[in-house]
């Protein structure tokens, strides 16, 4: 039987790699995300410009830095003579991607950056989430994020975890709605220990993790580095994972132990 396999996702809202003494560095936001060890990093508020001095440079940056990761990024909306929104690296092969647009009304562009990844032999969506700051935005948003087009897909197959930062910063209605379908980090809530912003002193739980069978939460924890206060408004939120292996076809049993159907 194959053994379960263990992996660790992080969500962080890097503010446009802005630190709370109001400079903006990706470098800065590097060193916080090699701190993380996380083999799928989830990341809000990027910015993909290049040229000038370099500063709006962020998804570039990121990636050349982690040469060794795959690289995914939604398009929230253009910016700085670029792209802006949320951005997905991992360790893992990344099968495919999609980016849903959740705005509404006339407030801020906001989006799901959709990535089917390949964790051992199991396929698990991640859905990276930045929703809007307003509670009656949030609402209309959420209808979207559960419905047909984004985590209610037909076709979907694999555990789906939801992960980013939703903006609420009481049980409202977006977290009573996900748990009514989901398994979720939120036994820690009420805990100081679980707050994320602002970063320096966070007194708000915006960052949120979602999931569903098989995957099993092994433990959460927000990273309280002294990097991590300062680089950006919200501390990043890390969930611990193990995967139980899928059973194996007969076709492959046969296989592995030398037999074949002509035997």
């Amino acid at each position: 039987m194959s053994e379960a396999l263990h992996f660790r996702i992080a969500s962080y809202n890097t503010h446009k790699c802005r630190g709370i003494h109001g400079t903006i560095s990706p470098e800065r936001v590097i060193r916080v995300i090699e701190e993380l060890d996380a083999d799928i990093l989830c990341l809000q508020e990027i910015v993909d410009a290049a040229g000038g001095t370099g500063k709006y440079d962020q998804a570039r940056r990121i990636a050349e830095a982690l040469p060794e990761l795959n690289v995914a990024f939604g398009e929230t909306r253009p910016l700085h003579g670029g792209r802006y929104g949320n951005m997905l690296i991992t360790r893992f092969p990344i099968r495919e991607t999609r980016t849903h647009d959740i705005t509404k009304s006339t407030r801020e562009q906001r989006g799901v950056l959709q990535c089917a990844i390949e964790v051992g032999r199991s396929l698990v969506n991640v859905f990276n989430v930045h929703l809007g700051t307003g509670y009656l935005e949030r609402r209309r948003q959420l209808e979207v994020l559960i419905g047909p087009e984004i985590l209610a897909q037909p076709m979907l197959k694999g555990p789906r975890i939801v992960i980013g930062d939703f903006n609420e910063w009481t049980r409202g209605i977006t977290t009573r709605l996900l748990q009514q379908n989901f398994q979720s980090d939120r036994p820690i809530r009420n805990r100081r220990s679980a707050r994320t912003f602002p970063g320096v002193l966070p007194i708000l739980s915006l960052d949120h993790c979602y999931y569903e069978a098989p995957l099993k939460m092994e433990g959460t924890k927000i990273w309280r580095s002294r990097r991590a206060m300062i680089a950006s408004d919200h501390l990043p939120l890390i969930a611990d994972f193990r995967l139980p292996a899928p059973p194996l076809s007969p076709s492959a049993d046969s296989l592995r132990s030398g037999n074949s159907a002509d035997d």
